[in-house]
């Protein structure tokens, strides 16, 4: 789940030996349940019977949701379509071939946090489609890549937003992506576009979510009348990427990777 806004006050949270652990645990919970919900997207599947076989995934493996309740969120996970952005709510729409699903997922688990997401193609999509979830990929892990002991959260957003304007793509500016632990949104904010506002020097034991959202046409969102499904104002087609991750003394490590289907 993402964080509105883009002002990053410093403080984030450095993990002990025993909070990495924690968290590793957390993560490839959520790692496990985006891998076998992803397998259940197939045509005719309602948003609102994929949301309850979510939270039925989450209890069964042992965890809670973390978004369910959290600032009043009503539902298991995230489920946004085709020009949904984020914080989509599962309902009565039935998914139908070619629909681009953005599935978001997080896990609670022993007092931390794993965060995820995916874009799935229901049962095939489009050139164009394919095109934009291929690009946001590639952010993703360009962004990864950056993840390095002194380099700074700029660094991260410098290599996202590079790649996606390369491709002809808009990053989504109003939501970011954040640190998580034992919070879900924690500090710093991990903009998906420079913001010198959000600059902090990257420190070993920072666990953060990086997450592009990328718009196939113009960058500005708005929030529909039920207050969370966020929307390309344009309606045109968004694809969102999320991975968990760690900042070890080298190379990033990608806390949410256990498991998670072959597109990762």
């Amino acid at each position: 789940m993402t964080v509105k806004g883009r002002h990053s006050v410093g403080g984030a949270k450095i993990k002990t030996v025993e909070e990495i652990h924690a968290m590793r645990e957390a993560c490839r919970m959520a790692a496990t349940v985006l891998r076998e919900a992803s397998a259940m997207v197939v045509p005719g599947l309602t948003t609102a019977a994929l949301d309850v076989a979510v939270g039925e995934l989450i209890r069964g493996h042992g965890g809670v949701s973390a978004f369910l309740g959290y600032r009043e969120f009503p539902a298991q996970c995230c489920l946004s379509v085709n020009e949904g952005v984020v914080h989509g709510i599962g309902n009565g729409r039935r998914l139908q071939f070619g629909d681009l699903l953005k599935l978001d997922i997080g896990v609670r688990y022993r007092g931390f946090i794993g965060d995820v997401a995916m874009s799935v193609a229901v049962g095939g999509c489009s050139p164009v489609a394919q095109k934009l979830m291929d690009a946001t990929t590639q952010a993703l892990y360009l962004g990864i890549s950056s993840v390095r002991p002194g380099n700074r959260v700029s660094d991260i957003s410098r290599a996202i937003q590079r790649h996606v304007e390369l491709n002809r793509f808009s990053v989504v500016r109003e939501f970011v992506g954040h640190g998580v632990g034992r919070s879900l949104h924690e500090e710093p904010q991990v903009p998906n576009f420079v913001d010198k506002r959000s600059n902090e020097r990257l420190i070993p034991g920072m666990t953060i979510a990086i997450e592009p959202m990328v718009n196939a046409g113009e960058a500005q969102v708005e929030i529909l009348q039920d207050g969370w499904t966020v929307v390309t104002r344009d309606r045109q087609l968004s694809a969102h990427f999320e991975h968990t991750v760690l900042v070890t003394e080298g190379e990033p490590e990608i806390l949410t990777r256990d498991g998670l289907p072959p597109l990762y």
